[in-house]
Formats: C-alpha cells, sequence, structure tokens
C-alpha cells in the first residue's frame, strides 16, 4: 500500500479525539486496527468506534463489530466507496463516515442492506454527504454532533 499522504494523517490525528468526546466513556476509538469481519475478513479502517476499552480486548480478541468506522479518502476514495462500503454493509456496520479530502466532505452511509442488483451485492440505503459548517450525529450518540469542520484538515 502506498504511504499515506499528510492529509490523511491529519485528518485520522483531528478526528480520533474528536470522536473520542463525542461517543465519551465506555467508547473506543481505535486507529487503524482491525475488525474481524467472518472468517476471512479483517479490515483495517482508520478509526473505528467500539463499546468498552483497549483492555476489553485483551481477553476476546480483534472487535467483531463497531458503532461507527470512518475512512479518510483521498487517492483511496473509489475503493472506499466501492468494496470497503460493500464489506462493511454486508457486515451490517450501522454506521460508515467516509472524509473525503478530494471534495471536502463527509459522506455518511447508513442502512446497511442486501441487494442482489448491486455488482458487490451489499449497500447502505441512506447516503447523504455533509458540508463544511454542518454536523453529524453518529447513530450510537444521537445527542453527540461531530462537525464536519473538526475532521478536514
Amino acid at each position: 500500500m502506498a504511504p499515506q499522504l499528510e492529509p490523511h494523517a491529519v485528518c485520522i490525528s483531528l478526528a480520533s479525539p474528536v470522536l473520542a468526546q463525542a461517543f465519551g466513556p465506555g467508547h473506543y476509538v481505535r486507529v487503524q486496527m482491525p475488525l474481524r469481519l467472518g472468517d476471512r475478513s479483517k479490515p483495517e479502517p482508520d478509526l473505528a468506534v467500539v463499546a468498552g476499552s483497549p483492555r476489553d480486548y485483551l481477553k476476546s480478541g480483534t472487535p467483531t463489530a463497531a458503532l461507527l468506522v470512518v475512512e479518510a479518502a483521498d487517492k483511496t476514495l473509489l475503493y472506499d466507496r466501492g468494496r470497503k462500503c460493500a464489506l462493511y454493509a454486508m457486515f451490517s456496520l450501522p454506521d460508515y463516515w467516509i472524509v473525503n479530502l478530494n471534495d471536502r466532505q463527509v459522506e455518511v452511509y447508513r442502512s446497511p442492506m442486501a441487494d442482489p442488483s448491486h455488482p458487490l451485492k451489499f449497500r447502505y440505503a441512506d447516503v447523504r454527504a455533509y458540508k463544511a459548517g454542518e454536523a453529524i450525529a453518529p447513530l450510537a450518540a444521537p445527542n453527540a454532533f461531530v462537525l464536519v469542520d473538526d475532521l478536514l484538515p
């Protein structure tokens, strides 16, 4: 995999504490660590918010679900919208965000579903783009608002 460009790295560094604050105690923001999705898939999203704390996963191993998954995308935008999006939908991850660094927006994908007509057989039914100046409430933290501006470098 090609090395990260600086805006990608800065986005991850900005987003991690913002999400930790939005979700609060009892949640853990994993940065570029694997999720176990099924028997043969272990993607490493840029950020994944999971229940519990890092110590919880010493015993149980890699998380098998996430409350929110976030990818920072510049060069990987098509992959993150395509294969990765379908994978997350297939495993019913409820809230998937792409911080689209090229267009300076956050794309929010919700309501995962099977779709036999889709090339990858799974997709999200609800997709919305949020621009600078807007705020997003994570599904698992509906009273918290994340400003798009806080996620963009």
